[in-house]
């Protein structure tokens, strides 16, 4: 147990994969070297029709009203269904556009409103200050990536990599230190969005029908070619979900399999292509709705030097990772501690960030 005051926190999560479910995590946490997941819930969301309304907000940076609502009701409701009780809740929101080059990162959700409803006081906006400081504003989990590994007494280095719309790595020294943190490319986003169209499912279960498909190479070649600076960029760098989009263009002719298989096939083209950033890693654990994809990880594992396992690997629970982490940078908001680094998001230097709003 830490020396320090510890907190019991609530982290929120509806990633950009929108996959119809908002993770709800309980940590133990003194927002410093002591962390503790305690509980996890999954709200699955009723209504085909608010995710949609939420999905037409991408790429639009103005914030919709009427998405902002359904965003906070439903998060509204899986506190309350969590049955949860805690000192702060670190809420993410849902982010429907992210441009940090041109100072701009939009997650929708209203943070007063949760506060009030729940009864519980939130941190939100964790990304604009460090944006408006220069940063990427992403990826955000780093430091909570590093407290549960150097918790664990794990031997690095080592890569924690992140997969949700966005994947998203963070590389971890021996000593326990981020050496850096980034955004990969595509996660799961393309695959999600092209089987929506062709079957109007959200996601193709365990990769089965990837798995049944031809990998077209040449499609994954010219994909990569065309944004081959992003990936020959040095960290710092993030992307919004929608960067690679005319991927999708791309595989619009093939069958429904074969599309699947190489968008595939370009995602772990992507996570590979990340390793000459953090080359000596001497194991990689995925977290991330896209752990769950059978024939994802089976293709990493032969990508990645480092293989490619769950972190249920660690003990840990690869669905509430993410939530988990918000609940901590909730209470490091609440502290002043910093949320990124130099090595994570580019910042000058270390930034703190949140907006708290108390429930009274």
């Amino acid at each position: 147990m830490s020396e320090h005051k510890v907190y019991r926190a609530i982290g929120l999560m509806s990633g950009t994969s929108l996959d119809g479910e908002i993770d709800v995590a309980l940590i133990e946490t003194d927002g410093k070297g002591y962390a503790e997941a305690l509980d996890f819930y999954s709200y699955e969301c009723a209504g085909r029709k608010n995710l949609e309304i939420i999905r037409g907000c991408f790429g639009k940076p103005a914030r919709d009203k009427r998405a902002e609502e359904i965003v906070t009701d439903l998060h509204i409701q899986a506190v309350k269904g969590s049955g949860f009780e805690a000192d702060i809740i670190g809420f993410h929101g849902q982010t429907v556009f992210h441009a940090p080059d041109r100072g701009i990162t939009v997650q929708l959700g209203d943070g007063a409103r949760l506060a009030r409803e729940t009864g519980i006081d939130v941190v939100c906006d964790m990304r604009q200050e460090d944006v408006k400081a220069g940063g990427q504003g992403a990826p955000l989990l780093p430091l909570y990536h590093a407290a549960r590994v150097r918790a664990a007494g794990l031997e690095g280095p080592l890569a924690i990599y992140n997969i949700g719309g966005v994947s998203n790595v963070t590389y971890i020294e021996a000593n326990g230190d981020v050496r850096c943190a980034f955004d990969c490319g595509p996660g799961n986003a393309l695959m999600d969005d092209f089987m929506r169209l062709r079957t109007g499912h959200a996601f193709d279960r365990a990769g089965m029908l990837a798995a049944a498909g031809h990998v077209h190479e040449d499609i994954v070649e010219a994909a990569y070619l065309e944004r081959e600076g992003f990936f020959y960029q040095s960290p710092p760098k993030s992307l919004d979900r929608d960067d690679f989009a005319y991927v999708s263009d791309m595989v619009s002719g093939l069958s429904t399999e074969d599309g699947l298989a190489t968008l595939m096939a370009f995602t772990v083209r992507a996570m590979d292509e990340a390793e000459r950033f953090g080359s000596g890693a001497l194991a990689c654990y995925v977290c991330g709705g896209g752990r769950h994809n059978k024939a994802l990880m089976q293709a990493l594992d032969g990508a990645l030097p480092g293989g490619a396992r769950a972190v249920e690997a660690l003990g840990w629970n690869g669905d509430a990772t993410e939530a988990e982490g918000f609940a901590y940078l909730a209470v490091r908001s609440m502290l002043g501690l910093p949320l990124t680094l130099p090595e994570t998001t580019g910042v000058a230097e270390p930034q703190t960030g949140g907006v708290y709003h108390s429930h009274d």
